[in-house]
């Protein structure tokens, strides 16, 4: 004991709390284990993306300085609440509630003592606006008999976004460990970025949502049918996709050799119908309707007197295209350039092409066009 006082300078009563905290050091490190796993495991089977679980046993020399500080405002080590903090970090604001869900499921929370520094309204509280969580292991979740003090002793958990916590280091190290007061003019401009950050933050989790709320809503349309309400990107086409729209010419054509179909994927082809000029999925409903007699028939003539009995499943909306650029008039040239689209530019997409021409002038619905 002689030589922690020597050492930091302490008064006899934070001394002593420093050598309970030495004592007490297996019980922390065990309840970080604890802590930690349960942190990661829950957010994880609750689907949810984090970019940072850190946790931390204070070190002995950081809370020899606290106690040098505020000492007297302990009456032993259980009265200081961070010796094992635990932080969450978010990328969007609005997880942090989801965050502080879980947590609250998982821990006995001191409400009384737990914050959210997020109500705060100063011009530099941006990067402190964390939710703060004084928690305990209730004994449902771990307890050991030998060491009751594991469900005693509390701890802390803050929730807080990505851009806050980069605030947060900043300022700290602009703003404290320097050791020198900075000038008001320095703090001004601080002040000022914590504004753009704190707006940047809300912008994110703002636009996440208007994303969300056009994906579901696109969904919507697209299982009612409303097909020509539906503009035609990505997301559309995805689900559209869904709806499995070139299956049934897939198997009548797969009908044709008794084949197999391979599944293959159909999103490459969303670049030849945004060549074709199609603006909403309704545009892409009507292609299909009124090629899929023609291009059953070309698939039917190239397979018909072969013995394949494997077949992608892209072979619908290939020919779908096909047979679409060729009653357009498009002739080889608009068969190379969706081959283009769809692969390399190559010298063999030409003869391919070429090949589809000849045989495609021999059916019916070149004849009619």
């Amino acid at each position: 004991m002689k030589d922690t006082v020597e050492q930091y300078g302490l008064d006899l009563h934070g001394t002593m709390i420093l050598e309970e905290y030495r004592d007490a050091l297996p019980v922390f490190s065990k309840m970080l284990e604890i802590v930690r796993s349960s942190l990661e495991k829950n957010i994880r089977e609750n689907g949810l993306y984090v970019t940072a679980i850190e946790a931390r046993v204070k070190e002995e020399k950081s809370l020899a300085g606290k106690l040098e500080l505020k000492g007297s405002k302990y009456m032993d080590l259980s009265d200081i609440t961070d010796i094992l903090g635990a932080r969450v970090i978010t990328f969007y604001s609005d997880e942090v509630d989801k965050i502080s869900a879980i947590v609250d499921r998982i821990f006995d929370i001191d409400w009384e003592n737990s914050v959210d520094k997020r109500k705060m309204h100063e011009l530099d509280s941006f990067g402190y606006n964390s939710l703060h969580y004084i928690c305990r292991i209730p004994k449902s979740l771990y307890s050991d008999p030998a060491h009751p003090e594991l469900n005693q002793y509390r701890f802390e958990i803050q929730m807080r976004t990505a851009l806050q916590h980069v605030w947060a280091t900043m300022y700290h190290d602009t703003g404290y460990k320097s050791g020198v007061e900075v000038p008001a003019e320095y703090l001004r401009n601080l002040n000022r970025l914590a504004g753009m950050l704190e707006l940047a933050d809300e912008q994110f989790s703002l636009i996440r949502t208007n994303i969300n709320d056009y994906r579901r809503m696109v969904q919507n349309l697209v299982s009612s049918g409303k097909f020509d309400e539906v503009p035609l990107n990505g997301d559309s086409y995805k689900s559209f996709l869904r709806l499995k729209p070139f299956d049934k010419l897939t198997r009548r054509i797969a009908a044709v050799n008794q084949a197999e179909v391979h599944e293959s994927s159909s999103l490459p082809y969303l670049a030849v119908f945004r060549e074709f000029g199609f603006g909403t999925l309704g545009d892409l409903e009507r292609f299909i309707r009124e090629n899929s007699d023609d291009a059953y028939e070309l698939a039917a003539f190239q397979i018909g007197n072969t013995d394949l009995d494997i077949i992608a499943s892209t072979i619908a909306v290939q020919n779908l295209c096909v047979v679409s650029i060729l009653k357009n008039g498009g002739g080889a040239a608009g068969l190379k350039k969706m081959f283009d689209i769809l692969g390399e530019p190559s010298a063999a997409n030409q003869s391919r092409a070429e090949r589809l021409v000849q045989t495609a002038s021999q059916l019916k619905f070149m004849n009619r066009h």
